[in-house]
């Protein structure tokens, strides 16, 4: 349990803040354990994943049992210095990835707005008529 927020849960968090914490710029040498020591000093991890690959490296993604615990560890740990580098934690938003969009489907349904919204313009017209 949270230590910063006790027992009282009723604070109201801001609209970004969850469970999953994106963390980056770690050192390539550090070991799940010392995440798990690191991390797991704010309350009990759900689930931590660790970038392998060359693109992912130096990145991890720590789910918390609970929201507060996320917070605390978020609060505590952005700018911490690990190993020499500076920890940058954030809360993952699955919303802000980036979205591929066909340029062709989302051209047809301007099309379609544009002469959805010409109809009823003349539509206005002609009652005013």
């Amino acid at each position: 349990m949270s230590l910063a927020y006790g027992k009282n849960r009723t604070v109201q968090l801001a609209p970004n803040v969850n469970r999953i914490l994106l963390v980056k710029n770690l050192p390539f040498r550090i070991t799940a354990e010392e995440m798990y020591d690191l991390f797991g000093k704010y309350g009990a991890i759900r689930q931590m994943r660790m970038g392998t690959e060359q693109k992912t490296q130096g990145t991890a993604f720590v789910v918390y049992e609970d929201i507060f615990d996320a917070k605390e560890a978020c609060d505590h740990l952005q700018g911490f210095n690990v190993m020499g580098r500076y920890l940058v934690v954030l809360y993952y938003q699955s919303n802000h990835r980036a979205k591929r969009v066909d340029l062709s489907k989302e051209e047809e349904r301007v099309a379609q707005l544009r002469r959805r919204y010409e109809s009823m313009r003349k539509d206005d017209e002609d009652d005013l008529n």
